[in-house]
């Protein structure tokens, strides 16, 4: 049934990364005339923050956005799977091979366990430029103010080496004056570097928070819907059932017949009785056996996910430490 499972759109996070983008923007128009004046002491490496800062904005736009497509196909997907036509670039791309099992409701546990963590990888992987541009804007930021104090430095030195050892102190106290006011100056201004960087980090920072807060929400939705679509009693017993319940209600129907015929067929009724207990004993021991083989799949299960789960924490570790 259509509408049955209802993915949320990310529209509370994508309203709340406007009106910050606007708040900022007003406070950039309220200073702007000592922006100007902060972003000309340094405009190629100033405005290198500011594009960086632009191309971050647009990609959180684009993962909310990206997130608002995803929920919707999400949606049409929950309505019928079996009919459902996903693309290899999509998020919910995992969800092709499980459609049949998502339609008949027979995931297994693992499989399910598979995708989600898929979904997860894949949606994760659209933060990476976000979070890479965060620390760029504050290394360039850095780099600004380094560049600065180098500058100062060779400034002042040129002022210590120009003055003249034999003036009148006052004379010399007015040279140093003046040398020193240029490379002061310089030296303020050069810290706008920082200014523009850590303020264009914190803007991604708050960016990356929502498209995060946002993913989470889609994933656990989808979490959530995988767990309703999941089997986990497994084939084993349909089979049990399938396998012995016919041999044992045809050994009923016998011992009900020989118990209708009375006295006369005494003979007989033992005979069903002795086949009844027989056939008792047969299934107790195939339900036995059959618990065993649930039991070994379920250790192998929770085996395999420990490994799973070791490998990812594995590759996590891996790709945080890596330069």
């Amino acid at each position: 049934m259509r509408g049955e499972t209802r993915f949320s759109r990310p529209l509370r996070y994508v309203i709340r990364a406007l009106l910050f983008l606007a708040l900022i923007g007003f406070l950039g128009f309220i200073l702007q005339g000592g922006l100007v004046t902060a972003f000309m002491t340094n405009p190629g490496l100033n405005g290198l923050i500011l594009g960086s800062l632009l191309v971050g904005m647009l990609i959180a736009l684009r993962e909310l956005w990206r997130i608002h497509s995803e929920a919707r196909a999400a949606t049409r997907l929950a309505a019928d799977p079996g009919r459902a036509e996903i693309e290899r670039q999509q998020v919910i791309a995992p969800l092709g091979g499980v459609l049949q099992a998502l339609d008949d409701h027979s995931l297994a546990p693992a499989q399910a366990a598979t995708v989600l963590e898929s979904i997860a990888v894949r949606l994760d992987d659209g933060r990476e430029v976000l979070r890479y541009l965060g620390g760029l804007l504050v290394f360039l930021g850095l780099l600004g103010t380094f560049w600065g104090l180098l500058d100062t430095v060779s400034s002042v030195g040129n002022v210590i080496k120009s003055l003249r050892t034999g003036a009148e102190a006052g004379v010399l106290f007015d040279e140093l004056k003046a040398g020193l006011a240029a490379p002061l100056a310089g030296m303020g201004l050069s810290f706008s570097s920082s200014l523009f960087g850590i303020a264009g980090s914190l803007i991604l920072g708050f960016l990356d928070l929502q498209v995060g807060q946002a993913q989470r929400r889609f994933r656990n939705e989808v979490e959530t819907w995988l767990s309703s679509r999941t089997n986990a009693a497994g084939p084993a017993m349909p089979a049990m059932a399938g396998g012995t319940g016919p041999a044992l209600a045809d050994r009923f129907d016998r011992l009900s017949a020989a118990m209708a015929e009375g006295g006369a067929n005494n003979r007989a009724a033992t005979q069903a009785l002795a086949n009844l207990a027989e056939g008792i004993q047969g299934l107790v021991q195939h339900m036995r056996s059959e618990q065993q083989l649930i039991r070994d799949w379920v250790e192998a299960q929770a085996a395999r996910e420990k490994d799973l789960k070791r490998l990812i924490e594995r590759l996590t570790a891996d790709h945080v430490t890596e330069p």
